[in-house]
């Protein structure tokens, strides 16, 4: 059995725990041990903490044995994204000008997930700032995909989606900015959920982009993204941006029949330039979706082909306004210790900001922004969730595409859109190209994760690629 419960989904080790036929200890062990065995390889974590991932266990296991009530999440091993604070935990974002960073209180999603007794693992390594597609940025060290170790694991959230792939942890909290959960979450074969921008708190998550910057989960199957999502969503006092919506059931939400829904398929994001093979595969995968009961509709979403370039125009504006706080005053190490892509997005930022060129770049981006957004507002009229590839290509090799940072900024080009319009999207296991996986990423109106989460479900149910597992 012990080699088997680094397997287990969340809902499985809950079952298994609750009634004492595994102990919330064995469980972290578990974990610990393969982190040991593995991660030499893959590089995920920044940070293991042991001593303080047995404690907790063991904390839930007396809690047991007094025969309480717990919950979903209680004595689950899961791992957090550098950039998301832990209270005596370092706190890098993966730069040097954190690296002696021990925050003195927690992000507030850290904080439900500990009231809710998950185990905390460590902190998983990212791209310098959350800023990157491949976790290339990283100041320490470069993570690698479990799939083939040549490869990156995508970016920003490249450590978090290794660790969930290569079973070094069973969930991983995460940032999403441009498609910093659901792109690597499509390169390494795993489940990576963006909720709609102010569903989830993002006080105690270092800002990259503060009007885009979303925290979601990684996990292996789309059950357990329900399962982290239900815990960590709401509103909170210290994040203004967080709304006061209620929180639906999403368990619950799972099982809806998806019969009669109508699927939209965006022409834009069907285009020359996506690899011709994941085009194959995500085509392939919309027909299963069509074969459970769904209609497919063709739409536009006609403002996409701005998308890059507004992105890459007001995401650096904000970097530059929030990376200012570096100033070695309050905390930091000073500026010069700044890697060349946080440097890049400061200088691009700042230009498009300074006098005289605001109206002529800002000022248009963020116009553009909100006819994207109303692109989106348009066919969610028509259809009721959108399928899309989350990525044009499987992941690339290391050094491929890092001194090309146009080439690099492109593999978002699937996944910013989502970003700028503020709507949840999840990227789903959908097959192979070439021995690599595939993501297929499902698009939802505001505040309807339900819906994005049911139509994830049945097509995973109807198909084995969540159950696929890299050799390492």
């Amino acid at each position: 059995m012990k080699g088997k419960l680094i397997e287990l989904t969340i809902k499985e080790a809950h079952k298994l725990i609750k009634d004492r036929e595994i102990s919330a200890v064995e469980l972290t062990e578990g974990f610990l041990a393969r982190i040991r065995d593995v991660d030499a390889k893959i590089k995920a974590y920044l940070t293991v903490t042991p001593e303080l991932a047995l404690a907790q266990a063991k904390a839930v296991d007396d809690f047991v044995a007094k025969k309480q009530e717990i919950g979903l999440l209680a004595g689950i091993p899961g791992t957090i994204k550098d950039v998301l604070m832990t209270k005596g935990i370092q706190t890098t974002a993966a730069s040097k000008i954190l690296e002696n960073f021990n925050p003195p209180y927690s992000a507030t999603t850290v904080d439900k997930l500990l009231d809710q007794r998950a185990v905390l693992l460590g902190k998983t390594n990212c791209d310098e700032f959350a800023m990157g597609a491949s976790t290339e940025n990283s100041a320490y060290f470069e993570s690698r995909n479990p799939w083939d170790l040549q490869r990156v694991p995508g970016g920003s959230s490249g450590g978090s989606a290794a660790a969930v792939a290569a079973s070094e942890a069973m969930f991983a909290l995460a940032s999403d900015t441009g498609g910093s959960i659901r792109q690597p979450a499509s390169f390494c074969g795993v489940v990576g959920l963006k909720p709609t921008y102010g569903r989830v708190s993002r006080f105690g998550l270092i800002a990259m982009a503060s009007s885009f910057d979303t925290v979601g989960p990684i996990t292996r199957d789309v059950k357990d993204a329900a399962i982290v999502l239900q815990e960590i969503a709401g509103s909170d006092a210290n994040d203004s941006t967080s709304l006061k919506k209620d929180v639906p059931d999403y368990l619950k939400a799972l099982e809806r029949p998806i019969k009669s829904l109508k699927v939209g398929m965006p022409k834009e994001y069907f285009i020359k330039g996506i690899d011709p093979t994941v085009e194959k595969v995500v085509r392939e995968a919309i027909k299963k979706i069509e074969g459970l009961g769904a209609e497919l509709v063709e739409v536009s979403l006609p403002h996409t082909q701005y998308a890059i370039p507004t992105y890459y125009i007001l995401v650096p504006s904000e970097v530059s306004s929030n990376m200012a706080r570096f100033d070695r005053i309050r905390y930091g190490l000073g500026r010069d210790k700044f890697g060349e892509e946080v440097k890049r997005r400061i200088m691009l930022g700042t230009y498009a900001l300074s006098s005289g060129y605001f109206d002529a770049y800002y000022s248009k981006a963020a116009k553009v922004r909100t006819l994207i957004k109303q692109d989106f507002e348009e066919v969610f009229k028509k259809v009721d969730i959108l399928v899309t590839p989350t990525t044009p290509s499987t992941a690339f090799k290391f050094g491929e595409n890092i001194n090309d940072p146009l080439k690099m900024y492109l593999a978002d080009i699937f996944t910013c859109p989502v970003n700028l319009a503020g709507v949840p999207a999840i990227s789903i296991p959908c097959g192979f190209a070439d021995g690599l996986p595939v993501g297929l990423q499902v698009i939802g109106p505001h505040f309807d994760e339900e819906r994005v989460l049911n139509v994830a479900y049945h097509y995973e149910q109807s198909t084995d690629w969540h159950n696929q597992k890299p050799e390492i």
